[in-house]
């Protein structure tokens, strides 16, 4: 397990008893999908963006040391035509499978920009769920990217 210095210092207990309390929650990082708002559909390089969003997305929240990613290849083929965001809580029911204590779902909203919806839903409490959204002014590589 990767621990940082300010994790440890903040637990205020000696480094030999910090491997005990440090478990950092595991998280089901869901590769990002498209919204369906509006007529018209997705080009190819909005479909070709979800993967290295969704993969940016996963190593910047291993980055942060908040949480440990758990892979979610095991279950890719069984969640990919499923609109994660609205199935009734099944991707949580499948990050669970997977051992994971919180899931993640990104979802790219095309209105006039790109929107970049993130919800987090930890999955050891009945507590609401957190929703972020970046919004990305510009339909290119280099804006998505920025975003």
């Amino acid at each position: 397990m990767d621990l940082h210095i300010h994790d440890l210092r903040q637990c205020g207990m000696p480094l030999i008893m910090q491997c005990a309390c440090a478990e950092l929650p595991k998280a089901a990082v869901f590769n990002c999908q498209r919204a369906n708002l509006g007529a018209q559909g997705p080009t190819e390089a909005d479909v070709l963006r979800l993967g290295p969003i969704s993969d940016l997305l996963r190593e910047q929240l291993n980055d942060t040391g908040h949480y440990e990613i758990v892979s979610t290849n095991p279950v890719k083929a069984d969640v990919a035509k499923a609109d994660l965001r609205a199935c009734g809580g099944c991707a949580n029911d499948v990050a669970r499978r997977l051992g994971a204590d919180v899931a993640i779902i990104g979802e790219i909203q095309k209105v006039s920009s790109l929107i970049l919806n993130i919800d987090v839903k930890d999955l050891r409490s009945d507590t609401p769920g957190r929703a972020y959204s970046v919004d990305i002014r510009g339909d290119n590589d280099t804006s998505c990217d920025h975003g």
